[in-house]
């Protein structure tokens, strides 16, 4: 199952951690130059929590975090 938040959408994103190697120019040297870039992904803080839902009822779902802040949800 895919961890996506129920509330807001946020879902994992795609991204890349890029190496460097090099003294800056800034102290002196030639420059910073790419060696390497390794693909990464940046996953949400996602809580599977019971929910109480508009109808009375309540339900387990995956929320984030920053839905829990702000206020969207009520928990059961």
């Amino acid at each position: 199952m895919a961890r996506i938040c129920a509330i807001t959408g946020r879902r994992p994103v795609k991204g890349s951690i890029i190496n460097r190697k090099g003294q800056s120019k800034k102290s002196g040297g030639i420059g910073t130059h790419v060696t390497s870039i390794t693909k990464r992904k940046f996953r949400p803080n996602l809580q599977y929590i019971k929910v109480r839902l508009a109808n009375g009822g309540t339900k387990r779902m995956w929320v984030s975090v920053k839905a829990i802040k702000a206020g969207l949800i009520t928990k059961a």
